[in-house]
């Protein structure tokens, strides 16, 4: 089984996500591509995640736990985010761009998902990813 990766990334989280695409009609047939907003924080998200890539591409089922940690202001610390983005929003951009830094060749591997949003201060993305028994 494989040894858990767990890691923290401090950054204000995007908060434009994946279902933000866009699509235009090309000679009559869809075409869908990111806005820049969503561009940006796929660059963001994937710079970030380079640096904690496993040595090898995970080829396992495994679990992904992720807590995305926004700058807390007036609210407490650790207090739910209620407001959007919402959270599978969040979650597909974030797996789109492990596959693309190399943390397995398909987010399909990812056989259960935990997750939420909190207000906290420092503000970033804890990720934990644990082969499955």
């Amino acid at each position: 089984m494989m040894e858990p990766i767990s890691f923290f990334m401090p950054m204000v989280p995007p908060t434009c996500t994946h279902q933000e695409k866009q699509v235009r009609v090309v000679r009559g047939k869809p075409v869908f591509y990111d806005p820049p907003a969503v561009r940006a924080a796929r660059q963001k998200l994937t710079a970030h995640l380079a640096q904690h890539r496993p040595e090898e591409p995970i080829a396992s089922g495994c679990s992904l736990f992720v807590q995305w940690c926004f700058p807390r202001g007036r609210h407490d610390q650790g207090e739910r985010r209620i407001t959007k983005p919402d959270t599978d929003n969040l979650q597909k951009l974030l797996k789109d761009c492990m596959t693309a830094a190399g943390f397995w060749k398909d987010d399909a591997l990812v056989a259960e998902e935990r997750g939420g949003k909190y207000w906290a201060d420092p503000p970033g993305i804890y990720i934990r990813i644990e082969g499955l028994p």
